[in-house]
């Protein structure tokens, strides 16, 4: 083992239970640590986010309301934290809506897209977040049932989330879909995570395509290591311990340093950007 993978980040840890909660974590994510400063980017914006009740997308829906979006948050089942990033968004004067269920299944998600937009009138931001991940050291380990778990709520997912929300979008309207390093670099303990993963960027770069003469952006955020539950509940204590060491940078990073990546795709100042991806990954280097 190398000096470099000998580093430690974190107290080990691990959760039991998937996709985890920010409140057995130690240290917590920084989600609003930075003071993110914000200019009226998003004001008047309705914005959807899965997976936004904790990690990166609850930065990303906390950087939103300071934006002056409106949020409406879907989550598996994390009460306590869904309603703690309630909290932090309403402390910045904006509306938060809540909806626990499964994004896997399209029921949900036709459920979710359709009281978001009878609460708010409208669609203008769709964040396809939610996300989760089996590590199996061979692929004879992963099962036909982990695999269509995997798939459905990464990949399957944003089908139906942007099928149901298309009729509520319009012109100038920002699709935002989390990808991940994995998709370019690949991991072998990670297989049918990274290919989900992969699947994304192509689903990016085609339905960028698809909705261009619509008016309508399709982009997508691709992190390195970033400290959020998904890491203890995924991995054990010696891994959580020294997560993130391996980049450049030497560190995980933190979901708030993810989220002005998000800002900054859900509005104007990318105007000319469509069907692209942006890496804050830690400076690993990656061509894609």
């Amino acid at each position: 083992m190398s000096q470099q993978d000998q580093k430690t980040a974190f107290p080990p840890q691990h959760q039991s239970h998937q996709p985890g909660t920010e409140t057995e974590m130690k240290p917590r994510p920084e989600s609003n640590a930075r003071k993110y400063v914000a200019s009226g980017k998003l004001k008047g914006k309705v914005a959807v986010i899965t997976g936004g009740d904790s990690g990166i997308g609850k930065a990303v829906a906390i950087a939103f309301a300071k934006e002056g979006a409106n949020i409406v948050i879907s989550y598996l089942n994390e009460h306590e934290d869904a309603n703690n990033t309630k909290g932090e968004i309403e402390k910045e004067g904006r509306e938060c809506l809540l909806f626990a269920g499964d994004i896997g299944d399209p029921s949900f998600c036709k459920h979710l897209i359709g009281s978001a937009a009878a609460s708010f009138g409208k669609i203008d931001i769709l964040v396809n977040n939610a996300a989760e991940q089996h590590p199996q050291k061979s692929i004879a380990d992963i099962t036909p049932e982990q695999l269509d778990r995997t798939f459905r709520t990464n990949i399957f997912a944003m089908f139906y989330t942007v099928k149901e929300a298309l009729p509520h979008m319009s012109a100038g309207s920002r699709i935002i879909n989390t990808t991940s390093v994995t998709a370019y670099r690949g991991s072998p303990q990670l297989l049918d995570y990274s290919s989900t993963k992969g699947a994304i960027v192509a689903f990016t770069r085609s339905l960028s395509m698809q909705l261009a003469e619509k008016g309508i952006y399709v982009n997508a955020v691709a992190p390195g290591p970033v400290w959020t539950p998904l890491i203890p509940s995924t991995f054990p204590e010696d891994k959580v311990e020294s997560f993130g060491t391996s980049v450049p940078l030497g560190r995980a990073g933190q979901p708030d340093e993810i989220a002005p990546s998000y800002v900054f795709l859900a509005s104007d100042d990318s105007s000319y950007m469509s069907g692209q991806v942006l890496h804050p990954n830690g400076g690993e280097v990656i061509n894609g």
